[in-house]
């Protein structure tokens, strides 16, 4: 099954196997299935047409894929230009919504050298 060009996994329930679009979580997945009366437990493999066609409709409804990607990142682009602060946290790759950086976000600052057992060794001698 395949909703705007992205392959929908047929091993996975059919509320979590939404998920691999963009744009929809599982909260919105299973609003959908829930609108359509499809039980969340199916299987896309186990869809009828008729139901797979009424799925690849109303999911297509919304902001999805290439629209909300383009939109996220006009968004993001237009805080850089007015130099708001989230526009730089943006620009220099670290959190933009007030969380800790002493400690945390490691791979996006970049680990710190420590001066391990090096040191110790140089007292010795």
């Amino acid at each position: 099954m395949r909703i705007s060009g992205i392959t929908i996994p047929d091993n996975k329930q059919l509320s979590y196997a939404l998920t691999a679009v963009y744009g929809i979580g599982l909260s919105r997945a299973k609003d959908i299935l829930e609108e359509l009366s499809i039980p969340t437990t199916t299987k896309p493999s186990e869809l009828t047409t008729e139901q797979e066609n009424a799925i690849r409709e109303k999911v297509e409804s919304f902001r999805i894929e290439g629209e909300l990607r383009r939109e996220v990142a006009a968004n993001i682009k237009r805080l850089k230009d007015i130099d708001a602060y989230r526009g730089s946290r943006h620009a220099k790759r670290l959190p933009a919504r007030g969380q800790r950086t002493k400690t945390n976000s490691r791979t996006l600052k970049g680990a710190k050298k420590t001066m391990g057992s090096g040191r110790r060794k140089l007292e010795k001698t």
